[in-house]
């Protein structure tokens, strides 16, 4: 896959109250947002499970699967970055069927054109700021520069059904993966089309004059 058609969506946003000709040099930008590598993994697995052992017991992947999506898709994957900080992420594969199936949490199909988001984490330090909304629509506007990609698929729990929602999301029906007692609703977003951005740039508060600057350039979830 070819990441040049995404890169709009991938640079720094800069602070508004620093300019770039004032900004000083060598310093980090203020907020990145870029695919995550292996290097990332160990802070990515601590946001994660922060996230969701004290919810649900486990995490949706383990640090060893984690650096395994991360080796062997890294550009399916986006970090949000503050300061050189990872407060944010955001870890997908592809996968290669219409319903999600168990295979489809450790599996990752090259061929495959349907995008398996396996998790959202923001750090406990950074939640309730908007910023899960705001990651995964910058996500998902970065796979549609991506030429084979159709759709993405998440598997959740009931409550954050309306979360999704809210990011353009819907409920193909309920999942065939239990893991223990907890059981998922599966969603689907189709990956085309500009009706989102509008629908989506309301539901994050994020003014649309804000996201078009980047539309044109470009021609089990805690939040």
């Amino acid at each position: 896959m070819s990441l040049v058609g995404a890169l709009p969506f991938l640079k720094p946003c800069l602070s508004p109250s620093v300019s770039p000709g004032r900004q000083r040099r060598h310093t980090l930008p203020a907020s990145e947002f870029r695919p995550l590598n292996t290097q990332d993994a160990i802070s990515v697995f601590e946001i994660e499970r922060e996230a969701f052992i004290s919810v649900s017991g486990d995490c949706p992947l383990h640090l060893d699967e984690v650096r395994h999506f991360l080796t062997l898709c890294p550009e399916l994957s986006m970090g949000w970055f503050e300061e050189g900080r990872l407060v944010a992420f955001i870890i997908g594969s592809l996968w290669d069927q219409e319903r999600l199936t168990l295979d489809a949490l450790t599996l990752h199909k090259p061929k495959g054109t349907t995008v398996h988001i396996h998790v959202l984490a923001v750090h406990r330090t950074f939640r309730q700021q908007g910023k899960g909304p705001i990651l995964m629509w910058r996500y998902l506007q970065y796979l549609r520069c991506l030429p084979n990609v159709r759709r993405a698929v998440l598997m959740c729990e009931d409550f954050l059904v309306p979360f999704y929602q809210k990011s353009g999301f819907k409920v193909q029906g309920r999942c065939s993966i239990t893991v223990a007692s907890l059981t998922f609703t599966e969603m689907q977003y189709p990956v085309r089309g500009h009706a989102f951005m509008r629908r989506n740039s309301e539901a994050t508060g994020v003014p649309q004059a804000t996201l078009f600057p980047y539309i044109l350039k470009s021609g089990h979830h805690q939040c």
